[in-house]
């Protein structure tokens, strides 16, 4: 069973292979769940670490329903992506409805290519899963990131291990939302082909002075601690799984 762990530095990426992680998610915005990360982040992980690179590719937070001029910039990412080593890229796109954009989501799967393609949890923003994921095979991706349509992974035991079942060879399930080492066992029974954390722990920053009253960031993240995926967690849920 693959471990992907979702890192917004590099710090974290070189905790992820350490670990002993098969795949990393690379992203930006911690605060809106994950955006498209910097052309110079992308470039100094894949010179420092050689697992699995998956880069996501979401040109802001918010809905999943794009327009034109957005869905040219995910091209220009995907292609940058690719430029820079990627193994493949996240994303997906929605119709107004909440049903997959078959159509968008399938040419961008192919222009992609060769790079692989994770469906994210958008796929958790969709009415009825099983059209969702039959939706998705459609595409042409080769993964669906799901937390199975709850808060966590963990309260959706019963339907991730349907979606698995259901999936059978055209498309890997991998979990993700609240997943840990502690809850990793049970996932893994459920039939779910991969599992996706973050492993967060976090440290205070360098920075001393801060004054009262003002934030960069709003309420998360909180700019006087660093985040980071903690090597100590990776390897818990790597020891999991193995055993």
């Amino acid at each position: 069973m693959t471990i992907e762990v979702c890192a917004y530095s590099l710090e974290s990426c070189i905790n992820a292979q350490a670990g002993g992680a098969g795949r990393i998610e690379l992203c930006a915005g911690l605060g809106e769940g994950g955006t498209t990360p910097s052309a110079g982040l992308i470039e100094v992980v894949r010179q420092n670490v050689s697992i699995q690179l998956f880069v996501m590719i979401r040109p802001r937070g918010g809905d999943f329903v794009y327009d034109f001029f957005e869905e040219e910039i995910m091209k220009k990412d995907i292609a940058l992506a690719k430029k820079l080593g990627a193994d493949g890229v996240v994303l997906g796109i929605l119709h107004p409805d909440g049903q997959v954009n078959i159509e968008r989501t399938k040419a961008l799967v192919k222009f992609a290519h060769p790079l692989k393609v994770t469906f994210h949890r958008a796929f958790d923003l969709t009415p009825d899963p099983f059209k969702a994921l039959a939706a998705v095979i459609e595409t042409g991706a080769e993964r669906i990131l799901t937390s199975g349509q709850k808060a966590t992974a963990p309260e959706a035991i019963e339907l991730l291990g349907e979606l698995a079942k259901k999936a059978g060879n055209s498309i890997e399930i991998m979990a993700g939302g609240g997943v840990n080492h502690t809850n990793a066992a049970a996932l893994a029974e459920a039939g779910v082909h991969a599992l996706h954390l973050t492993a967060k722990a976090f440290r205070p920053g360098r920075q001393k002075y801060f004054p009262s009253g003002i934030s960069m960031a709003g309420e998360i993240p909180d700019e006087r601690s660093v985040m980071y995926s903690d090597l100590t967690l990776v390897e818990a849920i790597v020891q999991v799984v193995s055993n």
